[in-house]
């Protein structure tokens, strides 16, 4: 659970701060990118911050899907927390730019993790050849 809360307290920090990173973070961010592409790799800073936003919320898929009953819960709640976030930054912070690609892609990011959490239980469970407690089939409801 404490885990749980300092990656939370990250999320809000990177994404709740009234201004972005510094400009000398985009430009090193862009510097290594025009490196990347001059060795003939296919990115773009708009993809990168794409994949930036999958991986941001991997860990809330893996932490909040350990802690509910039926992990796939997560997913819908990783959702609700990335719309959150952006309205929060198209009400109250002028200098962020929210999007719905980034709800999108923090959903995926959440369901990501979710799967990561999954294979790992089904992976656990064939190596000890039992059910898992939070998988005991007579906890589980509906």
């Amino acid at each position: 659970m404490a885990v749980l809360v300092v990656y939370l307290a990250g999320v809000a920090r990177l994404t709740l701060w009234p201004e972005p990173a510094p400009d000398a973070t985009f430009g090193l961010v862009r510097t290594v990118l025009a490196w990347l592409q001059e060795r003939g790799l296919p990115v773009t800073y708009a993809g990168t911050e794409a994949v930036a936003n999958v991986v941001l919320f991997v860990p809330f898929g893996l932490l909040v899907g350990v802690l509910l009953r039926r992990a796939w819960w997560a997913v819908a709640l990783g959702a609700a927390t990335s719309a959150a976030i952006e309205l929060a930054q198209r009400a109250f912070l002028p200098s962020r730019v929210p999007t719905v690609q980034d709800v999108v892609m923090n959903t995926l990011g959440a369901a990501l993790g979710v799967a990561v959490l999954l294979v790992a239980r089904r992976v656990a469970r064939r190596r000890t050849g039992r059910a898992l407690p939070e998988e005991d089939p007579a906890r589980t409801t509906g």
